[in-house]
């Protein structure tokens, strides 16, 4: 498996092909590809590459996905026994981006990312249906398993039954002393 680690918005990740990061706000369109520079680290299934501090020539590309604003973080301040108090929230913008291909320092392409299929209704629907039809097949598997082990556990009872009764005939038909006639 081929991963390189990148630097962006003073932040470092590690990256392979197809993966989806969210990143400090790029700003560019959605849809636009983007091209990092930064490449501090290159691993493929036979080489190793580590750059100092970073590749010359390597590059990743990514797609952006969605440019938007990450969860609400609440900031609350507070001067004790002053009753002053300041609550307020902050939202940091955000980046989603999917990397597509990694490229060595000589330009050769490492990792290329599948194209993305494109959910629709029908599939979703089809997900759903599929997963509902296999979790019936388990249950009705699950109950005809349980129908097996109670009979054959009512044939096993008989089955003592019937032994014992013979053990029982065969006792009694052996006297203990024997009758003079």
């Amino acid at each position: 498996m081929s991963y390189a680690v990148i630097q962006t918005g003073g932040k470092q990740y590690k990256v392979s092909a197809s993966e989806i990061l969210r990143i400090e706000r790029i700003n560019n369109q959605e849809g636009k590809t983007v091209e990092f520079k930064n490449v501090l680290f290159l691993k493929d299934d036979k080489t190793t590459e580590i750059g100092n501090p970073n590749i010359q020539g390597a590059k990743v590309e990514a797609t952006i996905l969605k440019n938007t604003k990450n969860k609400t973080i609440l900031v609350f301040k507070k001067r004790r026994r002053k009753n002053s108090r300041k609550k307020y929230g902050h939202r940091q913008p955000v980046s989603l981006i999917r990397i597509t291909k990694i490229f060595s320092k000589n330009g050769k392409l490492i990792s290329q990312a599948e194209p993305q299929k494109k959910i629709t209704k029908e599939l979703v629907k089809a997900d759903k249906t599929r997963k509902e039809q296999t979790s019936q097949a388990k249950k009705t598997r699950e109950e005809e398993k349980q129908r097996i082990k109670k009979s054959l556990k009512k044939l096993a009872v008989k089955e003592k039954k019937v032994i014992n009764n013979i053990e029982k005939k065969e006792v009694k038909k052996k006297p203990l002393t024997t009758k003079k006639k």
